[in-house]
């Protein structure tokens, strides 16, 4: 318990008497279930949020219900609350204290969070995005068909071959961190970080693969450059994907990536969704 939640754990000793803790602790233990899909635990973060963690798994099943709530909690619109914020395995709900209070918002949480998986009818959403690989865009590319031991057109195929979940936002505004990187063509960080990343690359670190949304430090593997942008500040929302949404990437020529550039810029690019 301690080397899991031990941050939690403080704030709820700083912020709140004996008492309030051993109900903290106890609505927890209430939320467990036999099914370890229903395993859940609530605490009070400081006084102004509560912490809700689904498992200790990260997978698509336990971020569904991550989204799940979040979803739910914000169509609910409970008052007080300001924010949620949704991770791989936990949503933090942010609340007005001069508003509500975090035993006033235990009943609207319990109430989502009973939701099985196999109740939540939500549907895929999954959007193309266009990536021109290899060449000055994906400059990592022949790099990583030696180490593996395939050519570019396998890589490209295997990485347009899943549909990648985005489980969270964050790192920079509009990153995306995806989930299902097939294990062919995992590969480890750069030993030596780039100083420089441009905007829109598309690159592969570990088990992961994501886009850069701003030129930014970074050690991932490039592999192309996508001409879509995932954080324009010009635009409302700003940040081009959600949570919860799935991404699909789809090769372009490079002729292609700057027509469909010239539309982003020009804020008349429709985009698709499969």
């Amino acid at each position: 318990m301690w080397s899991t939640h031990g941050p939690f754990l403080i704030a709820i000793i700083i912020k709140f008497p004996a008492k309030e803790c051993a109900k903290a602790y106890s609505f927890a233990r209430f939320m467990r279930g036999s099914d370890p899909m229903e395993a859940f635990r609530i605490c009070p973060v400081g006084d102004q949020a509560v912490l809700c963690e689904f498992d200790n798994e990260i997978d698509v099943q336990t971020n569904d219900r991550v989204q799940y709530l979040a979803v739910q909690i914000k169509a609910a619109h409970p008052k007080g609350v300001t924010e949620v914020l949704p991770t791989y395995r936990s949503l933090l709900i942010f609340y007005d204290q001069a508003i509500t209070t975090y035993r006033r918002l235990m009943p609207v949480i319990k109430k989502f969070s009973s939701i099985k998986a196999s109740e939540m009818q939500e549907k895929k959403r999954i959007r193309i995005v266009p990536c021109c690989y290899g060449g000055e865009e994906g400059p990592d590319l022949v790099g990583m068909c030696r180490e593996l031991g395939r050519s570019e057109e396998e890589i490209m195929q295997i990485h347009q071959s899943v549909d990648y979940k985005i489980y969270m936002l964050g790192f920079l505004p509009g990153f995306v961190y995806l989930g299902g990187l097939d294990e062919r063509i995992h590969m480890p960080r750069l030993s030596i970080p780039r100083t420089k990343i441009p905007a829109r690359s598309v690159g592969i670190g570990g088990s992961q693969t994501g886009v850069y949304p701003m030129e930014s430090p970074g050690g991932w593997r490039l592999i192309g450059r996508t001409p879509l942008s995932f954080y324009d500040q010009t635009n409302d929302p700003p940040v081009l994907c959600k949570a919860g949404e799935y991404i699909r990437f789809a090769a372009v020529t490079e002729r292609e990536y700057e027509l469909i550039r010239q539309d982003v810029v020009n804020k008349v690019y429709r985009p698709e969704f499969a």
